[in-house]
């Protein structure tokens, strides 16, 4: 038996954008375009045809007139039965025109996609409802276009009713219901389709903390019973938490698919900011420092040691500093100053805050120190290392034009709703993740 439940080939979809603007018109041009029109709408036909299924670009070339973007290109892949898949990509890339397809709301310009089985899909917040009609009546006419029956509708109403949280509405008209409400509705209908395959579209951006977590989990419960879920998000913490693979799209193109922790690790190592999570310098002539110690380099990594420009917080950071010692002081402070991007200072650390054996050993020469700051301590934000030296609390070399940067994105830790319910930064400098516990009283 074939698993494969969704086989999309050399998918391409091809839009117009723009038009140009008219200027004033008068009467001249009104009668003149009386006699032209007929001609022109049969060579914008012509033109349409051209663009919707010619695959030669060149063709393009020859409608100067046209402005055209490809939203997916040459896009192929294979989804197999009971796979969660989190599509992920900016915004712009490509990810709700793919799904548009899957769904048959659109056509593509090129290739094909075939799909196997029932499908049901929440794309846009209430989909298919009818704005004067009640939540009661928009089940039925929701359900019946998504495919199911009258008695089936039936046979799920108080669940679907129940999940959505709108018992008190049932018999309002959706227009007077707010965004939350109609997209707990939409998500209810579809969810309980019982599809054997479910395409979502950012439906966690939309509902509060408590109703991110309950799709969830009935997303999860889709796909335990052996159905499968495409799911588009932004929320990198719940597609990591959620899905079996990612697929990374960019500009229409299909980048990278793969396990979703590695997929989502290099999605986010292309958010730079314009800051650089590395400095180095291979002439000591030039570097920064005095007659006592030269900067070789600072460098900022995650646990693997790799050097990237955005981090996870569940992940360590460590904070390297390379640098050459002209003289031996026993009095010499090693640290640096965490910054963020307000100016103010997260912390300060010093290579020997720990005393006895625990307290590394500066030695002349080459010296390479390394701190480690622990999962689940930063907030969302960007960052800045400065390095400071100082000699017996006394001399105190602060390298703030030397500066590197990372930034933090904030990520589940222990609950795989974390990221549902809080991918935005808490209140205060830090967010660490503390240990609670009940005690006698």
């Amino acid at each position: 038996m074939n698993d494969t439940v969704i086989k999309v080939e050399n998918l391409s979809k091809l839009y117009r954008i723009g038009s140009p603007q008219n200027d004033y018109r008068t009467l001249r041009d009104t009668i003149t375009d009386a006699f032209i029109t007929p001609f022109r709408k049969l060579k914008r036909r012509a033109e349409n045809e051209e663009l919707e299924w010619d695959s030669n670009l060149s063709i393009l070339g020859s409608l100067p007139s046209l402005d055209t973007i490809w939203a997916l290109k040459d896009v192929s892949l294979k989804i197999k039965r009971g796979e969660v898949v989190g599509i992920i990509g900016r915004n712009g890339a490509g990810k709700s025109t793919l799904l548009k397809i899957l769904s048959r709301i659109t056509e593509p310009t090129q290739g094909y996609a075939q799909i196997y089985g029932r499908v049901g899909s929440l794309l846009e917040v209430g989909t298919g409802f009818h704005p004067e009609l009640t939540g009661r009546e928009n089940i039925f006419l929701n359900g019946a276009i998504l495919g199911m029956k009258k008695a089936e509708i039936k046979q799920k109403f108080d669940e679907i009713v129940a999940f959505a949280e709108v018992e008190k509405f049932i018999d309002t008209p959706v227009k007077h219901y707010s965004s939350g409400m109609y997209v707990r509705l939409a998500f209810a209908v579809a969810a309980h389709l019982e599809p054997e395959i479910l395409l979502v579209d950012e439906v966690l951006s939309v509902g509060d903390a408590q109703f991110q977590k309950k799709c969830l989990g009935k997303m999860r419960d889709v796909a335990k019973e052996g159905r499968t879920v495409l799911f588009v998000s932004h929320q990198m913490g719940a597609v990591d938490s959620l899905c079996s693979r990612a697929i990374h799209i960019r500009s229409g193109q299909l980048v990278e698919d793969g396990e979703p922790q590695t997929i989502i690790d290099h999605y986010l190592s292309e958010g730079s900011t314009g800051i650089s999570p590395e400095r180095i310098w291979n002439n000591p002539e030039t570097s920064p420092g005095d007659s006592h110690l030269k900067l070789r380099a600072i460098r900022v990594s995650n646990g693997s040691r790799e050097i990237r420009t955005v981090y996870r917080s569940s992940q360590p950071m460590i904070i390297e500093i390379e640098f050459e010692l002209f003289y031996e002081h026993s009095a010499l402070f090693i640290g640096f100053d965490l910054i963020n991007q307000s100016g103010a200072i997260v912390l300060r650390s010093c290579h020997n805050h720990r005393n006895g054996d625990e307290c590394p050993k500066i030695r002349h020469g080459l010296n390479r120190l390394q701190c480690i700051i622990p999962p689940g301590m930063l907030n969302n934000g960007v960052y800045f290392v400065a390095p400071r030296i100082g000699l017996n609390f006394i001399k105190w070399i602060v390298f703030n034009e030397v500066e590197v940067g990372f930034e933090i994105q904030m990520d589940h830790y222990t609950s795989p709703f974390w990221s549902a319910a809080h991918t935005a930064a808490f209140p205060g400098v830090i967010a660490p993740c503390l240990s609670w516990k009940t005690s006698d009283v």
